[in-house]
Protein backbone atom coordinates (compact mmCIF):
# COMPACT_ATOMS: atom_id res chain seq x y z
CA UNK A 1 0.00 0.00 0.00
CA UNK A 2 1.69 3.17 -0.71
CA UNK A 3 -0.18 6.85 -1.46
CA UNK A 4 -0.55 8.52 -5.05
CA UNK A 5 -1.93 11.52 -5.53
CA UNK A 6 -4.38 12.03 -8.76
CA UNK A 7 -2.87 15.11 -10.06
CA UNK A 8 -2.60 15.79 -13.66
CA UNK A 9 -2.63 19.82 -12.91
CA UNK A 10 -0.01 22.24 -11.93
CA UNK A 11 -0.26 23.13 -8.43
CA UNK A 12 0.74 26.34 -6.67
CA UNK A 13 2.72 25.93 -3.52
CA UNK A 14 0.38 28.39 -1.22
CA UNK A 15 -1.60 30.81 -0.05
CA UNK A 16 -1.07 33.55 2.49
CA UNK A 17 -3.33 35.86 4.15
CA UNK A 18 -2.64 38.57 7.26
CA UNK A 19 -4.86 40.59 9.33
CA UNK A 20 -4.53 43.82 11.72
CA UNK A 21 -7.26 44.98 13.89
CA UNK A 22 -6.81 46.77 16.95
CA UNK A 23 -9.19 46.21 19.31
CA UNK A 24 -10.96 42.85 17.42
CA UNK A 25 -10.45 39.36 18.16
CA UNK A 26 -8.81 38.12 14.65
CA UNK A 27 -8.55 34.17 14.41
CA UNK A 28 -11.84 33.54 13.21
CA UNK A 29 -11.52 35.98 10.20
CA UNK A 30 -7.85 34.26 9.48
CA UNK A 31 -10.05 30.84 9.36
CA UNK A 32 -12.02 32.17 6.77
CA UNK A 33 -9.15 33.60 4.71
CA UNK A 34 -7.60 30.40 4.57
CA UNK A 35 -11.01 28.59 3.76
CA UNK A 36 -11.07 30.65 0.74
CA UNK A 37 -7.86 30.16 -0.78
CA UNK A 38 -7.77 26.58 0.32
CA UNK A 39 -7.14 25.69 -3.51
CA UNK A 40 -3.66 26.97 -3.22
CA UNK A 41 -2.32 24.53 -0.90
CA UNK A 42 -3.99 21.66 0.62
CA UNK A 43 -1.83 19.36 2.46
CA UNK A 44 -0.93 21.95 5.61
CA UNK A 45 -2.09 25.10 7.27
CA UNK A 46 -1.50 27.11 9.80
CA UNK A 47 -2.34 30.49 12.22
CA UNK A 48 0.66 32.86 13.70
CA UNK A 49 -1.54 35.39 16.31
CA UNK A 50 -0.29 38.12 18.44
CA UNK A 51 -1.92 39.57 21.24
CA UNK A 52 0.84 42.62 21.26
CA UNK A 53 2.77 40.71 23.80
CA UNK A 54 4.05 37.47 22.13
CA UNK A 55 2.74 35.24 19.34
CA UNK A 56 1.40 31.86 19.40
CA UNK A 57 1.51 29.55 16.61
CA UNK A 58 -0.73 26.77 15.31
CA UNK A 59 0.26 24.11 12.29
CA UNK A 60 -0.09 20.95 11.49
CA UNK A 61 -0.98 18.67 7.96
CA UNK A 62 -4.34 18.32 6.41
CA UNK A 63 -6.66 21.23 5.42
CA UNK A 64 -7.95 23.98 7.37
CA UNK A 65 -10.86 22.70 8.52
CA UNK A 66 -8.81 19.40 9.95
CA UNK A 67 -6.30 21.13 11.19
CA UNK A 68 -8.87 23.99 12.90
CA UNK A 69 -11.69 23.41 15.29
CA UNK A 70 -13.78 25.83 17.48
CA UNK A 71 -12.09 25.42 20.77
CA UNK A 72 -8.48 26.02 19.11
CA UNK A 73 -9.99 28.99 17.26
CA UNK A 74 -11.65 30.91 20.28
CA UNK A 75 -8.29 29.91 22.34
CA UNK A 76 -6.02 32.16 19.85
CA UNK A 77 -5.95 35.48 21.03
CA UNK A 78 -4.62 38.01 19.31
CA UNK A 79 -5.79 41.67 17.05
CA UNK A 80 -3.31 40.82 14.57
CA UNK A 81 -2.31 37.30 12.74
CA UNK A 82 -0.97 35.55 9.71
CA UNK A 83 -2.00 32.26 8.37
CA UNK A 84 -0.98 30.18 5.47
CA UNK A 85 -1.97 26.91 3.38
CA UNK A 86 0.22 24.79 1.45
CA UNK A 87 0.99 22.44 -1.22
CA UNK A 88 4.59 20.92 -0.63
CA UNK A 89 6.71 18.41 -2.65
CA UNK A 90 7.39 14.76 -1.31
CA UNK A 91 10.70 15.88 -0.23
CA UNK A 92 9.82 18.19 2.66
CA UNK A 93 5.89 17.28 3.46
CA UNK A 94 6.33 17.67 7.43
CA UNK A 95 4.92 19.54 10.35
CA UNK A 96 7.91 20.96 10.79
CA UNK A 97 8.27 22.27 7.10
CA UNK A 98 4.52 23.59 7.51
CA UNK A 99 3.80 27.52 7.78
CA UNK A 100 3.97 30.26 9.29
CA UNK A 101 7.75 29.38 10.16
CA UNK A 102 8.30 31.55 13.54
CA UNK A 103 11.97 32.91 14.28
CA UNK A 104 12.31 34.00 18.21
CA UNK A 105 15.28 35.75 19.86
CA UNK A 106 15.81 38.02 23.35
CA UNK A 107 14.48 40.96 20.76
CA UNK A 108 11.25 39.37 20.56
CA UNK A 109 9.47 36.69 17.80
CA UNK A 110 8.55 37.63 13.96
CA UNK A 111 6.57 34.73 11.86
CA UNK A 112 6.88 34.43 8.36
CA UNK A 113 4.44 32.76 5.65
CA UNK A 114 5.63 32.62 1.54
CA UNK A 115 3.91 31.82 -1.42
CA UNK A 116 6.50 30.96 -4.32
CA UNK A 117 9.91 29.96 -4.72
CA UNK A 118 13.35 31.89 -3.95
CA UNK A 119 15.94 30.66 -7.03
CA UNK A 120 18.95 31.71 -5.39
CA UNK A 121 17.92 29.72 -1.78
CA UNK A 122 21.31 27.79 -1.98
CA UNK A 123 23.56 31.10 -2.60
CA UNK A 124 21.57 33.63 -0.20
CA UNK A 125 22.11 30.05 2.91
CA UNK A 126 25.94 29.68 2.26
CA UNK A 127 26.48 33.76 2.25
CA UNK A 128 24.32 33.91 5.56
CA UNK A 129 25.76 30.72 7.18
CA UNK A 130 22.00 29.92 8.92
CA UNK A 131 22.60 28.40 12.35
CA UNK A 132 20.24 26.27 15.11
CA UNK A 133 16.75 25.86 14.11
CA UNK A 134 17.09 27.71 10.59
CA UNK A 135 19.48 25.64 9.19
CA UNK A 136 17.47 22.45 10.07
CA UNK A 137 14.46 23.68 7.68
CA UNK A 138 14.63 21.81 4.45
CA UNK A 139 12.80 24.22 2.50
CA UNK A 140 13.71 27.62 0.63
CA UNK A 141 11.30 29.35 2.90
CA UNK A 142 13.61 29.43 5.46
CA UNK A 143 15.92 31.99 3.52
CA UNK A 144 13.24 34.27 5.17
CA UNK A 145 14.14 33.39 8.92
CA UNK A 146 17.86 33.51 8.01
CA UNK A 147 17.89 36.91 6.94
CA UNK A 148 16.20 38.07 10.24
CA UNK A 149 18.97 35.79 12.23
CA UNK A 150 21.67 37.57 10.30
CA UNK A 151 20.41 40.84 9.91
CA UNK A 152 18.70 41.44 13.34
CA UNK A 153 20.02 44.52 14.27
CA UNK A 154 18.67 46.16 11.29
CA UNK A 155 15.44 48.02 11.67
CA UNK A 156 12.75 46.48 10.03
CA UNK A 157 12.16 48.66 7.38
CA UNK A 158 16.44 48.28 6.13
CA UNK A 159 15.21 44.49 6.42
CA UNK A 160 12.68 44.58 4.10
CA UNK A 161 15.03 46.62 1.71
CA UNK A 162 17.09 43.81 1.82
CA UNK A 163 14.70 41.08 0.73
CA UNK A 164 14.11 42.83 -1.85
CA UNK A 165 17.43 43.67 -3.06
CA UNK A 166 19.10 40.13 -2.57
CA UNK A 167 16.67 37.61 -2.52
CA UNK A 168 15.76 36.10 -6.28
CA UNK A 169 12.44 34.46 -7.50
CA UNK A 170 8.91 34.65 -6.55
CA UNK A 171 7.58 35.64 -3.45
CA UNK A 172 4.05 37.08 -1.80
CA UNK A 173 4.98 37.58 1.75
CA UNK A 174 3.22 37.85 5.06
CA UNK A 175 5.48 39.12 8.00
CA UNK A 176 4.41 39.63 12.43
CA UNK A 177 5.87 40.41 14.79
CA UNK A 178 4.11 41.38 18.31
CA UNK A 179 3.05 44.35 17.38
CA UNK A 180 3.08 44.74 13.20
CA UNK A 181 1.47 43.27 10.19
CA UNK A 182 3.63 43.28 6.92
CA UNK A 183 3.42 42.18 3.69
CA UNK A 184 6.26 42.09 0.79
CA UNK A 185 5.89 41.33 -2.90
CA UNK A 186 8.79 40.71 -4.71
CA UNK A 187 10.17 43.12 -7.62
CA UNK A 188 8.55 40.89 -10.28
CA UNK A 189 5.56 40.94 -8.98
CA UNK A 190 5.17 37.16 -10.16
CA UNK A 191 2.58 36.28 -7.18
CA UNK A 192 -0.43 37.97 -6.16
CA UNK A 193 -0.71 39.62 -3.34
CA UNK A 194 -3.54 42.18 -2.41
CA UNK A 195 -4.78 44.70 0.52
CA UNK A 196 -7.69 45.11 1.86
CA UNK A 197 -9.26 46.87 4.80
CA UNK A 198 -12.18 46.02 7.46
CA UNK A 199 -15.60 46.91 6.32
CA UNK A 200 -18.21 48.80 8.29
CA UNK A 201 -15.88 52.06 9.46
CA UNK A 202 -13.84 49.04 11.63
CA UNK A 203 -10.44 50.36 11.67
CA UNK A 204 -7.83 47.20 10.18
CA UNK A 205 -6.43 46.09 7.42
CA UNK A 206 -5.77 42.49 5.75
CA UNK A 207 -3.32 40.87 3.32
CA UNK A 208 -3.75 38.34 1.07
CA UNK A 209 -2.99 36.49 -2.13
CA UNK A 210 -6.26 36.56 -3.49
CA UNK A 211 -9.16 39.12 -3.34
CA UNK A 212 -11.69 36.12 -2.39
CA UNK A 213 -9.97 35.70 0.95
CA UNK A 214 -10.28 39.14 1.86
CA UNK A 215 -13.60 39.27 1.08
CA UNK A 216 -14.50 36.14 2.79
CA UNK A 217 -13.16 37.71 5.89
CA UNK A 218 -15.54 40.48 5.53
CA UNK A 219 -13.22 42.66 4.28
CA UNK A 220 -13.04 45.12 1.18
CA UNK A 221 -10.70 45.04 -1.35
CA UNK A 222 -8.35 48.28 -1.77
CA UNK A 223 -5.97 47.20 -4.64
CA UNK A 224 -3.04 45.04 -5.29
CA UNK A 225 0.33 45.40 -3.96
CA UNK A 226 2.22 46.66 -6.19
CA UNK A 227 5.61 44.65 -7.43
CA UNK A 228 8.93 45.48 -5.38
CA UNK A 229 6.65 47.01 -2.39
CA UNK A 230 6.23 46.72 1.04
CA UNK A 231 3.34 47.50 3.65
CA UNK A 232 3.78 47.61 7.33
CA UNK A 233 0.89 47.91 9.04
CA UNK A 234 0.88 48.81 13.33
CA UNK A 235 -0.73 51.53 15.54
CA UNK A 236 1.03 54.07 13.77
CA UNK A 237 -0.94 53.36 10.44
CA UNK A 238 0.18 52.14 7.32
CA UNK A 239 3.42 52.29 5.57
CA UNK A 240 4.28 51.47 2.06
CA UNK A 241 7.88 51.13 1.16
CA UNK A 242 8.86 50.56 -2.69
CA UNK A 243 12.33 48.85 -3.77
CA UNK A 244 13.98 51.45 -5.65
CA UNK A 245 15.61 49.27 -8.59
CA UNK A 246 13.12 48.44 -11.17
CA UNK A 247 12.88 45.43 -12.53
CA UNK A 248 10.74 43.76 -15.34
CA UNK A 249 6.94 42.68 -14.09
CA UNK A 250 6.16 38.85 -14.95
CA UNK A 251 3.27 37.91 -13.69
CA UNK A 252 2.40 34.24 -13.38
CA UNK A 253 0.32 33.50 -16.72
CA UNK A 254 -1.18 30.47 -14.92
CA UNK A 255 -2.75 32.30 -12.20
CA UNK A 256 -5.08 33.11 -14.98
CA UNK A 257 -5.45 30.18 -16.03
CA UNK A 258 -5.57 27.61 -13.43
CA UNK A 259 -4.45 28.44 -10.27
CA UNK A 260 -6.41 31.77 -8.99
CA UNK A 261 -10.14 31.38 -7.58
CA UNK A 262 -12.63 32.23 -10.28
CA UNK A 263 -14.50 34.71 -8.40
CA UNK A 264 -10.64 36.34 -7.50
CA UNK A 265 -9.97 39.60 -9.36
CA UNK A 266 -6.70 40.30 -11.37
CA UNK A 267 -5.80 43.66 -12.80
CA UNK A 268 -9.39 44.93 -12.48
CA UNK A 269 -10.80 41.38 -13.98
CA UNK A 270 -12.78 38.55 -12.87
CA UNK A 271 -10.39 35.54 -13.15
CA UNK A 272 -13.80 33.95 -14.44
CA UNK A 273 -14.37 36.70 -17.39
CA UNK A 274 -10.70 36.34 -18.31
CA UNK A 275 -11.25 32.38 -18.66
CA UNK A 276 -14.60 32.88 -20.36
CA UNK A 277 -12.72 35.24 -23.19
CA UNK A 278 -10.05 32.26 -23.31
CA UNK A 279 -12.91 30.21 -24.25
CA UNK A 280 -14.04 32.37 -27.14
CA UNK A 281 -10.70 33.13 -27.87
CA UNK A 282 -10.28 29.52 -28.23
CA UNK A 283 -13.49 28.82 -30.07
CA UNK A 284 -12.11 31.52 -32.99
CA UNK A 285 -8.86 30.14 -33.92
CA UNK A 286 -10.29 26.19 -33.67
CA UNK A 287 -14.19 25.90 -34.66
CA UNK A 288 -15.03 22.78 -34.15
CA UNK A 289 -18.52 20.85 -36.24
CA UNK A 290 -19.64 19.40 -33.08
CA UNK A 291 -22.58 18.89 -31.41
CA UNK A 292 -21.73 19.62 -27.92
CA UNK A 293 -19.54 20.99 -25.54
CA UNK A 294 -18.46 19.49 -22.20
CA UNK A 295 -15.96 21.21 -19.69
CA UNK A 296 -13.48 19.15 -18.04
CA UNK A 297 -14.27 20.29 -14.12
CA UNK A 298 -14.02 22.66 -12.55
CA UNK A 299 -11.27 23.98 -13.94
CA UNK A 300 -12.06 24.07 -17.24
CA UNK A 301 -15.81 25.18 -17.20
CA UNK A 302 -15.77 28.84 -17.49
CA UNK A 303 -13.48 28.01 -20.85
CA UNK A 304 -15.60 26.24 -22.47
CA UNK A 305 -18.30 28.08 -21.62
CA UNK A 306 -16.94 31.02 -23.51
CA UNK A 307 -16.50 28.22 -26.71
CA UNK A 308 -19.88 27.36 -26.97
CA UNK A 309 -20.73 31.21 -26.48
CA UNK A 310 -18.91 31.88 -29.35
CA UNK A 311 -20.08 29.54 -31.43
CA UNK A 312 -23.81 28.67 -30.08
CA UNK A 313 -22.34 24.93 -29.59
CA UNK A 314 -24.85 23.51 -26.87
CA UNK A 315 -22.40 23.75 -23.12
CA UNK A 316 -24.05 20.48 -21.28
CA UNK A 317 -22.79 18.91 -18.16
CA UNK A 318 -21.33 15.29 -19.40
CA UNK A 319 -18.88 14.69 -17.09
CA UNK A 320 -19.20 14.73 -13.34
CA UNK A 321 -16.68 15.45 -10.78
CA UNK A 322 -16.37 13.75 -7.40
CA UNK A 323 -16.40 16.40 -5.27
CA UNK A 324 -15.57 14.39 -1.88
CA UNK A 325 -12.41 12.14 -3.34
CA UNK A 326 -10.13 12.50 -0.74
CA UNK A 327 -5.99 14.71 -1.53
CA UNK A 328 -4.72 11.19 -1.75
CA UNK A 329 -5.66 8.09 -2.93
CA UNK A 330 -4.12 5.16 -1.45
CA UNK A 331 -3.80 2.07 -4.39
CA UNK A 332 -2.72 -1.49 -3.30
CA UNK A 333 -1.27 -1.55 -7.19
CA UNK A 334 -0.02 0.12 -9.74
CA UNK A 335 -2.71 -1.03 -12.10
CA UNK A 336 -5.59 0.96 -10.24
CA UNK A 337 -3.97 4.71 -11.19
CA UNK A 338 -7.15 3.92 -14.40
CA UNK A 339 -9.68 2.96 -11.51
CA UNK A 340 -8.56 6.32 -9.59
CA UNK A 341 -9.79 8.63 -12.54
CA UNK A 342 -12.87 6.51 -12.44
CA UNK A 343 -13.40 7.78 -8.81
CA UNK A 344 -13.09 11.31 -9.40
CA UNK A 345 -14.55 11.85 -12.53
CA UNK A 346 -18.13 9.89 -14.10
CA UNK A 347 -18.84 10.37 -17.17
CA UNK A 348 -23.09 11.05 -18.27
CA UNK A 349 -23.56 8.45 -20.98
CA UNK A 350 -27.01 9.60 -21.79
CA UNK A 351 -25.45 13.03 -22.88
CA UNK A 352 -23.01 11.72 -24.62
CA UNK A 353 -23.66 9.01 -26.42
CA UNK A 354 -23.97 9.18 -29.98
CA UNK A 355 -22.28 13.06 -29.87
CA UNK A 356 -19.60 14.17 -31.43
CA UNK A 357 -18.16 15.52 -28.30
CA UNK A 358 -15.75 18.62 -27.76
CA UNK A 359 -14.00 18.77 -24.67
CA UNK A 360 -12.38 21.70 -23.58
CA UNK A 361 -10.26 22.08 -20.65
CA UNK A 362 -7.59 24.88 -19.11
CA UNK A 363 -4.41 23.01 -20.29
CA UNK A 364 -2.46 19.83 -21.14
CA UNK A 365 -0.37 18.71 -18.83
CA UNK A 366 0.86 15.21 -18.03
CA UNK A 367 -2.31 13.89 -20.28
CA UNK A 368 -2.34 10.77 -18.40
CA UNK A 369 -5.84 12.50 -17.01
CA UNK A 370 -7.09 13.34 -20.21
CA UNK A 371 -6.17 10.14 -22.05
CA UNK A 372 -8.26 8.46 -19.16
CA UNK A 373 -11.42 10.71 -20.13
CA UNK A 374 -10.81 10.41 -23.63
CA UNK A 375 -11.47 6.94 -23.16
CA UNK A 376 -14.24 7.40 -20.63
CA UNK A 377 -16.10 9.27 -23.26
CA UNK A 378 -15.65 6.50 -26.10
CA UNK A 379 -16.95 3.55 -23.74
CA UNK A 380 -19.43 6.01 -23.22
CA UNK A 381 -20.70 5.75 -26.52
CA UNK A 382 -19.23 9.17 -28.09
CA UNK A 383 -19.41 9.47 -31.90
CA UNK A 384 -16.31 11.77 -31.64
CA UNK A 385 -14.21 13.25 -28.78
CA UNK A 386 -12.17 16.08 -29.54
CA UNK A 387 -10.23 17.44 -27.59
CA UNK A 388 -9.44 21.72 -27.04
CA UNK A 389 -7.01 22.89 -24.53
CA UNK A 390 -7.28 26.93 -23.82
CA UNK A 391 -3.71 27.36 -23.73
CA UNK A 392 -0.70 26.53 -25.61
CA UNK A 393 1.38 23.46 -24.58
CA UNK A 394 3.40 22.94 -21.80
CA UNK A 395 6.90 22.53 -22.50
CA UNK A 396 9.24 23.69 -20.02
CA UNK A 397 9.02 23.11 -15.99
CA UNK A 398 8.43 26.38 -13.84
CA UNK A 399 10.89 27.15 -11.69
CA UNK A 400 8.69 30.20 -9.41
CA UNK A 401 6.77 28.31 -7.31
CA UNK A 402 4.39 26.33 -9.35
CA UNK A 403 4.59 22.35 -9.26
CA UNK A 404 4.97 22.41 -13.30
CA UNK A 405 6.78 18.79 -13.89
CA UNK A 406 10.02 17.69 -15.20
CA UNK A 407 10.82 17.93 -19.13
CA UNK A 408 10.02 13.95 -19.07
CA UNK A 409 6.93 14.14 -17.69
CA UNK A 410 5.33 17.22 -19.60
CA UNK A 411 3.28 15.33 -22.79
CA UNK A 412 3.98 18.41 -25.00
CA UNK A 413 7.89 19.11 -24.22
CA UNK A 414 9.09 16.59 -27.05
CA UNK A 415 6.17 15.46 -28.97
CA UNK A 416 4.34 17.39 -31.67
CA UNK A 417 0.78 18.49 -31.81
CA UNK A 418 -0.12 15.27 -33.85
CA UNK A 419 1.99 12.86 -31.49
CA UNK A 420 0.22 14.21 -29.01
CA UNK A 421 -3.69 13.63 -30.09
CA UNK A 422 -2.53 9.99 -30.60
CA UNK A 423 -1.36 9.78 -26.81
CA UNK A 424 -4.52 10.82 -25.73
CA UNK A 425 -6.39 8.77 -28.25
CA UNK A 426 -8.36 12.04 -29.54
CA UNK A 427 -9.86 12.64 -33.15
CA UNK A 428 -8.52 15.95 -32.73
CA UNK A 429 -6.24 18.26 -30.91
CA UNK A 430 -6.20 21.88 -30.77
CA UNK A 431 -4.64 24.51 -28.58
CA UNK A 432 -5.08 27.80 -27.35
CA UNK A 433 -2.11 29.94 -29.43
CA UNK A 434 0.63 31.88 -27.07
CA UNK A 435 -0.39 35.34 -29.11
CA UNK A 436 -4.00 34.26 -28.68
CA UNK A 437 -3.71 33.81 -25.00
CA UNK A 438 -1.61 37.45 -24.19
CA UNK A 439 -4.67 38.84 -26.31
CA UNK A 440 -6.92 37.92 -23.74
CA UNK A 441 -5.41 38.89 -21.18
CA UNK A 442 -3.72 42.36 -22.26
CA UNK A 443 -2.48 42.80 -18.26
CA UNK A 444 -1.13 46.39 -17.67
CA UNK A 445 1.93 44.73 -16.64
CA UNK A 446 4.22 41.89 -18.75
CA UNK A 447 3.67 38.08 -17.45
CA UNK A 448 5.15 35.25 -17.15
CA UNK A 449 4.95 32.82 -20.01
CA UNK A 450 8.11 30.27 -19.70
CA UNK A 451 6.00 27.14 -19.71
CA UNK A 452 5.52 28.12 -22.57
CA UNK A 453 8.00 29.62 -24.49
CA UNK A 454 11.12 28.74 -22.36
CA UNK A 455 12.19 32.50 -21.46
CA UNK A 456 12.83 32.41 -17.98
CA UNK A 457 13.19 36.51 -17.61
CA UNK A 458 13.79 36.05 -13.93
CA UNK A 459 17.49 34.81 -13.09
CA UNK A 460 17.38 30.72 -12.27
CA UNK A 461 20.61 30.02 -10.42
CA UNK A 462 21.84 26.31 -10.07
CA UNK A 463 20.56 24.74 -6.95
CA UNK A 464 23.09 22.63 -4.89
CA UNK A 465 22.11 19.05 -4.14
CA UNK A 466 22.88 16.68 -1.46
Amino acid sequence: MFPWELHDKPRDECGVFGIYAPGKSVALKTYYGLIALQHRGEESAGIAISDGKELRLHKKMGLVTEVFNKDLIENLKGNAAIGHVRYSTSCDSSEANAQPLVYKDERGSIAVAHNGNITNASQLNKRLAPAGATKSLKLDSAVFLSFIEHYRSLPLKKLLERYLNDISGSYSLVMLTENSLIGLRDPHGMRPLCLGKMKNSEVGYMIASETCAIEAANGEVIREINPGEGVIINEAGIEFIQNCSRRRPCFCVFEYIYLARSDSVLDGRTVNSVRRDLGRELAREHPMAGDEVIAIPESGTAMAMGYSEQLGLPFREGLIRNRYMGRTFIKPEQTERERAVKLKFNVLGDVIRGQRVVIVDDSLVRGTTSRQIVQMFREAGAKEVHFLAASPPLRFPCYYGIDIPSVDELVAAQRTVEEVRLQIGADSLYYLSLPGMLRVLQRSEELCTACFDGVYHVPVFKQETG
